[in-house]
């Protein structure tokens, strides 16, 4: 038989019930099916049944456009700063200038630490006669009260210990009323050591005074009074919120918060902490809000302690039962806690956009039905996002759940409606199609995991050949490191599985389609797994389904889902909304994270932090996106430029571009404390006495300054002490620097000068109680702020003592740790320790005391071999320095 006479019969015997795909021999005469020509446009897009292969930039050039243009500018959009000027033609509102007056003029003051005359004086000073102009001719009754406080409570497994810490209190009311409902407003305007504190807190404070001042000459009525606390110790951590809501006469009427704080210098104020159980509060938030800004899941990721920071907002909340709104501003947080965090870098915008949000806030919350009986409305948590800072959405946690399980399900039906339509087109029976269905999930599910490791691995790499934060100054370069590597992994699996199977009956459109429902399989069900563990933030994998969902309906209305390429355009013009929105969200998140990998300490590598994130992102951004470069031509090869990508971006983080620090802007931190150590045995004598400088590094690379810092050869890891003296022999300064201990490091020195109040404890008596127990009065003295350590020895048990009974109840570990610090009055501290030896032998060492002092804010005492010292350290540091002691004794 011939050649063509084979072809006949082959035509013959094989026919197709696909109409798309009938040869044109066996097309009956009159039938509309024809080999259809491509037009001008299919020509221009499309070769084959592909796209052609030089429109992936221009793909990508897309969504990197919308993210540039749209998402990154919406993220940091401010509203017009009102001036003085303005006043007469915006009366009752907020002016930016004024809280910019009141900012530049608090820190003018200088650091304002517990302790210092410029927290306990001169800031008091200060917002006292602001207080008292505000008074003067206002329509409303305003209260000023200073309050000195002293107490205890235990943060984290820390006893925090105050004596005379200070709060200025204002009460604003109207007229005549006898309300027993107040709103309370709260910020700090301490800082840390040798920080300016324009950003924390200094910002809030100043904003809170521009709307009192707005408040108290305003001629709209207030339902109810507000209380407006500026504490004087938040840095401590949280005594003065601690002293108001346990021991002030007005604490017990406070019946909701507004917590205002900061972790960065300017941008936008976000809403991060809501309630707890208490909707309402969300509620009033969105009818009042001007500018808003919220978050979910930086209330999950905060109260999971990914976020290294803590707020005043817990102590009311533990403490008081107090429900509110915790705000606060984590743009910038590259000069937090640091002596560039100035007021000249602070926007003015900001200012505005806070002002505004808190005025309204105010007058909504304190007019409000609900703070008057509040528990009647504690109905559980809430879910909340802010879109593009245009409007806010908001429902409760039930709402969530059935909005998640509905879409996951619709998404799931809808999906394995596709699946039918593609049998009944393809002519491929639906069980095969079924089969397909779940190989292609196999498949998406490896290219996840797969796109998770590389970048995982990449980031143990950069650490591991000392180049991680390459990306601290250039955040872009996360993008070209880890983002491009997750694409890859997501998109070369697939690849490759259409290619090993290349001889599918299944048109390539039809089998990427199928792979993009597969994904939507897997978000429904990841959706519907996190909503049965509580977790919140799942809404934004349900946006995701609901988006596609939506496309895939308009395909399958349409029959576009039909064709080789056309369906991809309802695909995009879906994804572009959630995609913008995730990239918005996603950019705040990173720009407030990147900052925080500063000061994480010298235990985590943040390149895999900062790959664990991105692949959580890219996921969210482009598992929609992705998928589609399969319908290009010489796909693989463009799959392949991602890594190109990644391999210029890992050259880029080798030269100067990828050094992580810039002065001013992008520091390294350390703290350097010249510190003098001192060890008795037994019989009181000193066994052991050194000066050095104590350096505690804030992030992982330490290294970079070896070369540069005097004497850095000399350093000695700590950790070896900690196997021998109580607690490291370090004068520790909070719990945070307790946990970080070991890494800490310890150059040789001259001897420091430190201040007359060195640290003391007197035995003031010694009683037996029992022939098993024995009980110490002591007294403690020295400086503002104190580290004493605790730890029984010889079998001796700690059974009861003066301090707070937290850590006895709860069967802390020793040594115990008891952080004292005190504001105005240093009168010395009186406690007692009863320990108990179950065999009545006291003959043996029973107690040791390990006893911190820190002068920290007391420049007079830097020595010139410390400054000299610290001069050495390279321009791009931040070194915040002073003098401590640490001394131990045995009883």
């Amino acid at each position: 038989m011939s050649g063509s006479e084979k072809n006949v019969r082959r035509r013959v015997i094989t026919p197709t019930n696909d109409p798309t795909n009938v040869d044109p021999l066996l097309r009956p005469r009159g039938s509309q099916q024809y080999e259809a020509q491509p037009n001008g446009c299919e020509r221009a897009f499309v070769q084959g049944n592909k796209i052609k292969w030089f429109w992936a930039p221009a793909f990508f050039g897309f969504w990197l456009l919308l993210y540039v243009t749209i998402s990154i500018p919406a993220c940091h959009r401010l509203p017009r700063p009102l001036t003085i000027q303005d006043e007469e033609t915006h009366p009752d509102q907020f002016i930016a200038e004024r809280a910019e007056k009141n900012l530049r003029e608090l820190v003018s003051l200088g650091p304002r630490v517990v302790g210092s005359r410029q927290n306990e004086m001169a800031a008091l000073k200060m917002l006292s006669q602001k207080m008292q102009k505000i008074r003067s001719g206002t329509a409303n009754d305003i209260e000023v009260d200073v309050q000195v406080a002293s107490g205890s409570y235990v943060h984290w497994s820390m006893v925090n210990m105050y004596q005379s810490i200070q709060n200025i209190v204002v009460k604003i009311s109207p007229k005549n009323t006898n309300s027993t409902t107040y709103l309370l407003v709260n910020s700090h305007y301490d800082s840390v050591p040798a920080g300016p504190g324009a950003g924390d807190d200094g910002s809030m404070v100043a904003t809170m005074m521009e709307v009192l001042r707005v408040l108290a000459k305003s001629d709209k009525p207030l339902k109810n009074p507000v209380v407006f606390l500026f504490n004087g110790a938040e840095e401590n951590p949280l005594q003065a919120s601690h002293a108001f809501i346990t021991q002030h006469k007005w604490a017990k009427y406070c019946k909701a918060l507004i917590n205002l704080d900061s972790c960065g210098n300017g941008g936008r104020e976000i809403l991060f902490q809501s309630g707890p159980n208490h909707p309402w509060l969300m509620k009033n938030y969105r009818r009042a809000i001007k500018h808003p800004y919220a978050s979910t899941m930086g209330e999950e990721l905060f109260q999971h302690n990914f976020i290294p920071s803590d707020t005043d907002f817990r102590i009311f909340r533990d403490h008081g039962s107090v429900p509110g709104l915790d705000m606060a501003y984590t743009y910038n947080g590259f000069v937090y806690h640091t002596r560039h965090d100035k007021a000249e870098i602070f926007p003015r915008g900001s200012f505005q956009h806070t002002g505004d949000n808190l005025l309204a806030l105010v007058r909504q919350i304190a007019n409000s039905p609900e703070i008057e009986n509040s528990a009647k409305y504690a109905k559980g948590h809430t879910i909340y996002f802010d879109v593009m800072g245009w409007f806010l959405v908001f429902y409760t946690e039930t709402e969530g759940v059935i909005l998640n399980v509905i879409v996951s399900l619709v998404s799931i039906g809808i999906c394995g409606y596709a699946f039918k339509l593609m049998s009944v087109n393809s002519g491929i029976k639906l069980e095969k199609i079924l089969k397909k269905v779940g190989h292609t999930l196999l498949v998406q599910i490896l290219s996840v995991v797969v796109g998770a490791i590389l970048p995982v691995l990449l980031g143990l790499f950069m650490d591991a050949v000392h180049l991680p934060l390459s990306w601290f100054s250039n955040s872009w370069l996360i993008l070209g490191l880890y983002f491009t590597t997750f694409f890859f992994g997501l998109a070369i699996v697939p690849a490759l599985y259409f290619h090993w199977t290349k001889r599918d009956k299944l048109p390539i459109g039809q089998r990427v389609q199928l792979l993009l429902h597969c994904h939507c399989l897997l978000l429904s069900v990841l959706t519907l797994i996190f909503t049965i563990c509580g977790i919140r933030s799942v809404f934004v994998l349900m946006l995701s389904c609901l988006f596609y969902t939506v496309g895939l309906i308009i395909n399958i209305a349409t029959k576009l889902h039909t064709k080789d390429v056309a369906w991809v355009i309802p695909h995009i013009v879906c994804t572009v909304p959630p995609f913008v929105f995730f990239a918005y969200f996603s950019h705040g998140f990173f720009t407030t994270f990147i900052p925080m990998f500063g000061r994480f300490g010298e235990n985590l590598n943040p390149d895999l932090a900062v790959a664990v994130f991105s692949v959580a992102v890219g996921f969210l951004c482009c598992g929609f996106i992705i998928p589609v470069l399969q319908l290009f031509n010489k796909s693989k090869t463009i799959i392949c430029g991602l890594m190109g990508i990644t391999l210029l971006c890992f050259i880029i983080a080798m030269t100067p571009i990828g050094f992580p620090y810039r002065p001013e802007t992008n520091v390294q931190r350390f703290a350097v404390l010249h510190t003098k150590r001192t060890f008795h045995d037994a019989q009181n004598k000193v066994r052991r006495q050194e000066s050095g400088y104590f350096i505690m590094p804030q992030d992982r690379r330490t290294y970079t300054v070896k070369n540069a810092v005097i004497n850095m050869t000399l350093a000695q890891r700590i950790g070896s002490d900690c196997d021998k003296e109580i607690n490291c022999g370090l004068p520790l300064y909070n719990q945070r620097w307790h946990k970080t201990r070991k890494n800490s490091l310890w150059i040789p020195a001259s001897e420091p000068v430190l201040g007359e109040n060195v640290p003391t404890v007197l035995l003031l008596s010694k009683n037996t109680v029992s022939p098993t127990k024995i009980r110490y009065e002591m007294q403690l003295s020295g400086p503002n702020h104190m580290a004493l350590f605790i730890q029984p020895l010889n079998g001796a048990k700690m059974m009861d003592w003066s301090f707070h009974q937290a850590p006895l109840r709860l069967s802390f570990e020793p040594p115990y740790f008891i952080y004292f610090s005190w504001g105005v009055n240093g009168d010395p501290l009186k406690f007692w320790l009863e320990l108990e030896k179950p065999n009545g032998n006291w003959n043996s060492s029973t107690l040791e005391l390990g006893l911190g002092g820190h002068w920290n804010h007391h420049k007079e005492l830097i020595t010139p071999d410390f400054k000299k010292f610290l001069d050495s350290f390279p321009h791009y540091v931040d070194a915040t320095p002073w003098p401590a002691s640490f001394e131990s004794r045995i009883f």
